[in-house]
């Protein structure tokens, strides 16, 4: 190869490599989510947001690149002073995210250690304000507290803080200690409660069922009497109106041809058969003055039967109470025996 083609394939070759740096330099690719500031000349220029972009070599440079995304901080843990005088250790979370590129790089110096340092601040100012017993309830009234503090002081940085979370609360161990027993009374307190309340609670159910109970028995008993009487009556009345129907049968056979003589002789039976379990069934017999004279008891039962029954002509018997008198004043006597 001769000296002047080996003097242009070399120049070729740095013209390459001069061209590739100055596209390196001059081209430049914002990912998604980011943004890039550009000085010129040492002052601000612009800032580039996501895609290619094309700068003057050797006058423009990226001199800060800002994530757009959101951000975690971990805040140390430190000891704060609550309202009753105790020392409780805590620890969190902040979580923020820039707005504005520009201003976070020229707004402050380091906007990491701006943030963690005034939430540290705001927190112990928070707690301050509270006793101890609220610290744990009012955590969010905490954290609402240092995002107000930060974000307020974070927009000249152009910064936004999203939220703040308290990650762990540990006060000294003889607090722990004393607030353990405490929760345990409470606990032993509520159980009592409990027991009391359930006690209370089972004793007026079962008084309420006793009640229930005694008032279901008296109805069923109400109604078992109110049963037993309607039975009772009915039956009278059934046994009334058969012994009428009976009565008047036997007036109605009396009057009948043959009537007088058969009621005779059912009289004079009953008589016997009466007269005959006396004599069974005690030792002592009464026997009647005129024994042989059965004929003329027969007749006066007959006579009686015949008063008390309808005659043949038609006419009403004679009133219950008029007859009960008429019996009173003139006894009948059969077989030696009173007959009323």
């Amino acid at each position: 190869m001769d000296p002047a083609t080996l003097t242009s394939l070399i120049t070729a070759v740095v013209f390459v490599l001069i061209l590739i740096t100055l596209i390196i330099k001059t081209a430049v690719v914002v990912p998604q989510k980011s943004h890039f500031v550009v000085e010129r000349l040492g002052k601000y220029s612009k800032s580039l947001s996501a895609g290619l972009h094309i700068l003057i070599p050797f006058i423009d440079k990226i001199a800060y690149k800002r994530s757009l995304k959101e951000e975690v901080m971990d805040i140390p843990a430190q000891s704060c002073i609550t309202r009753d005088n105790v020392s409780v250790t805590i620890d969190g979370v902040l979580y923020i995210r820039v707005i504005d590129a520009k201003m976070s790089c020229y707004g402050i110096e380091n906007y990491y250690i701006a943030a963690s340092q005034l939430a540290q601040t705001s927190l112990r100012s928070a707690i301050g304000k509270i006793d101890l017993d609220k610290t744990f309830e009012e955590r969010e009234t905490i954290n609402s507290s240092v995002v107000l503090a930060v974000d307020e002081a974070a927009q000249e940085w152009g910064i936004k803080v999203m939220r703040y979370e308290i990650k762990d609360i540990t006060p000294p161990s003889t607090v722990m200690t004393a607030m353990e027993q405490q929760m345990r009374a409470e606990r032993e307190k509520r159980a009592e409660i409990a027991i009391s309340e359930g006690d209370r609670q089972s004793r007026i159910n079962r008084s309420e069922g006793l009640r229930q109970e005694a008032v279901q028995v008296s109805e069923g008993e109400k109604q078992k009497r109110i049963n037993e009487a309607q039975g009772r009556a009915q039956e009278i009345l059934l046994v009334a109106d058969a012994t009428a129907q009976g009565l008047q049968k036997v007036a109605e056979v009396i009057n009948l041809p043959g009537g007088t003589e058969a009621m005779n002789l059912k009289v004079a039976e009953q008589y016997i058969d009466e007269f005959g379990n006396l004599a069974k069934e005690n030792n002592t017999m009464i026997i009647p003055t005129d024994l042989a004279n059965m004929g003329g008891m027969v007749a006066a039962a007959t006579e009686i039967i015949k008063k008390t029954s309808v005659n043949p002509t038609g006419k009403p018997k004679k009133s219950a109470s008029k007859k009960t008198a008429e019996s009173q004043e003139s006894p009948q006597t059969v077989g030696g025996f009173a007959v009323e």
